[in-house]
């Protein structure tokens, strides 16, 4: 039987980071620094509650990124 895969270190920036910025940037340097998956969400958007690994999520309001969380 194959071994589970254990998943590389998620990047060590801080989600509080990209809060304020303009969401094509945010997204920009997320991916810069290693996120793999990067998600941008308007306000109140339905979501499931599953953690992905690696997923970096952004609320964006007005074209700046309000709320930013891991998974």
């Amino acid at each position: 039987m194959a071994s589970i895969p254990t998943p590389g270190a998620e990047p060590e920036d801080s989600p509080e980071e990209y809060v304020g910025l303009a969401a094509h940037h945010a997204e920009r340097l997320a991916r810069e620094r290693g996120w793999r998956t990067v998600r941008s969400l308007p306000p109140g958007t339905v979501i499931t509650m599953e953690y992905r690994f690696g997923r970096l999520n952004f609320e964006v309001d007005g074209g700046r990124v309000t709320r930013c969380w891991k998974g």
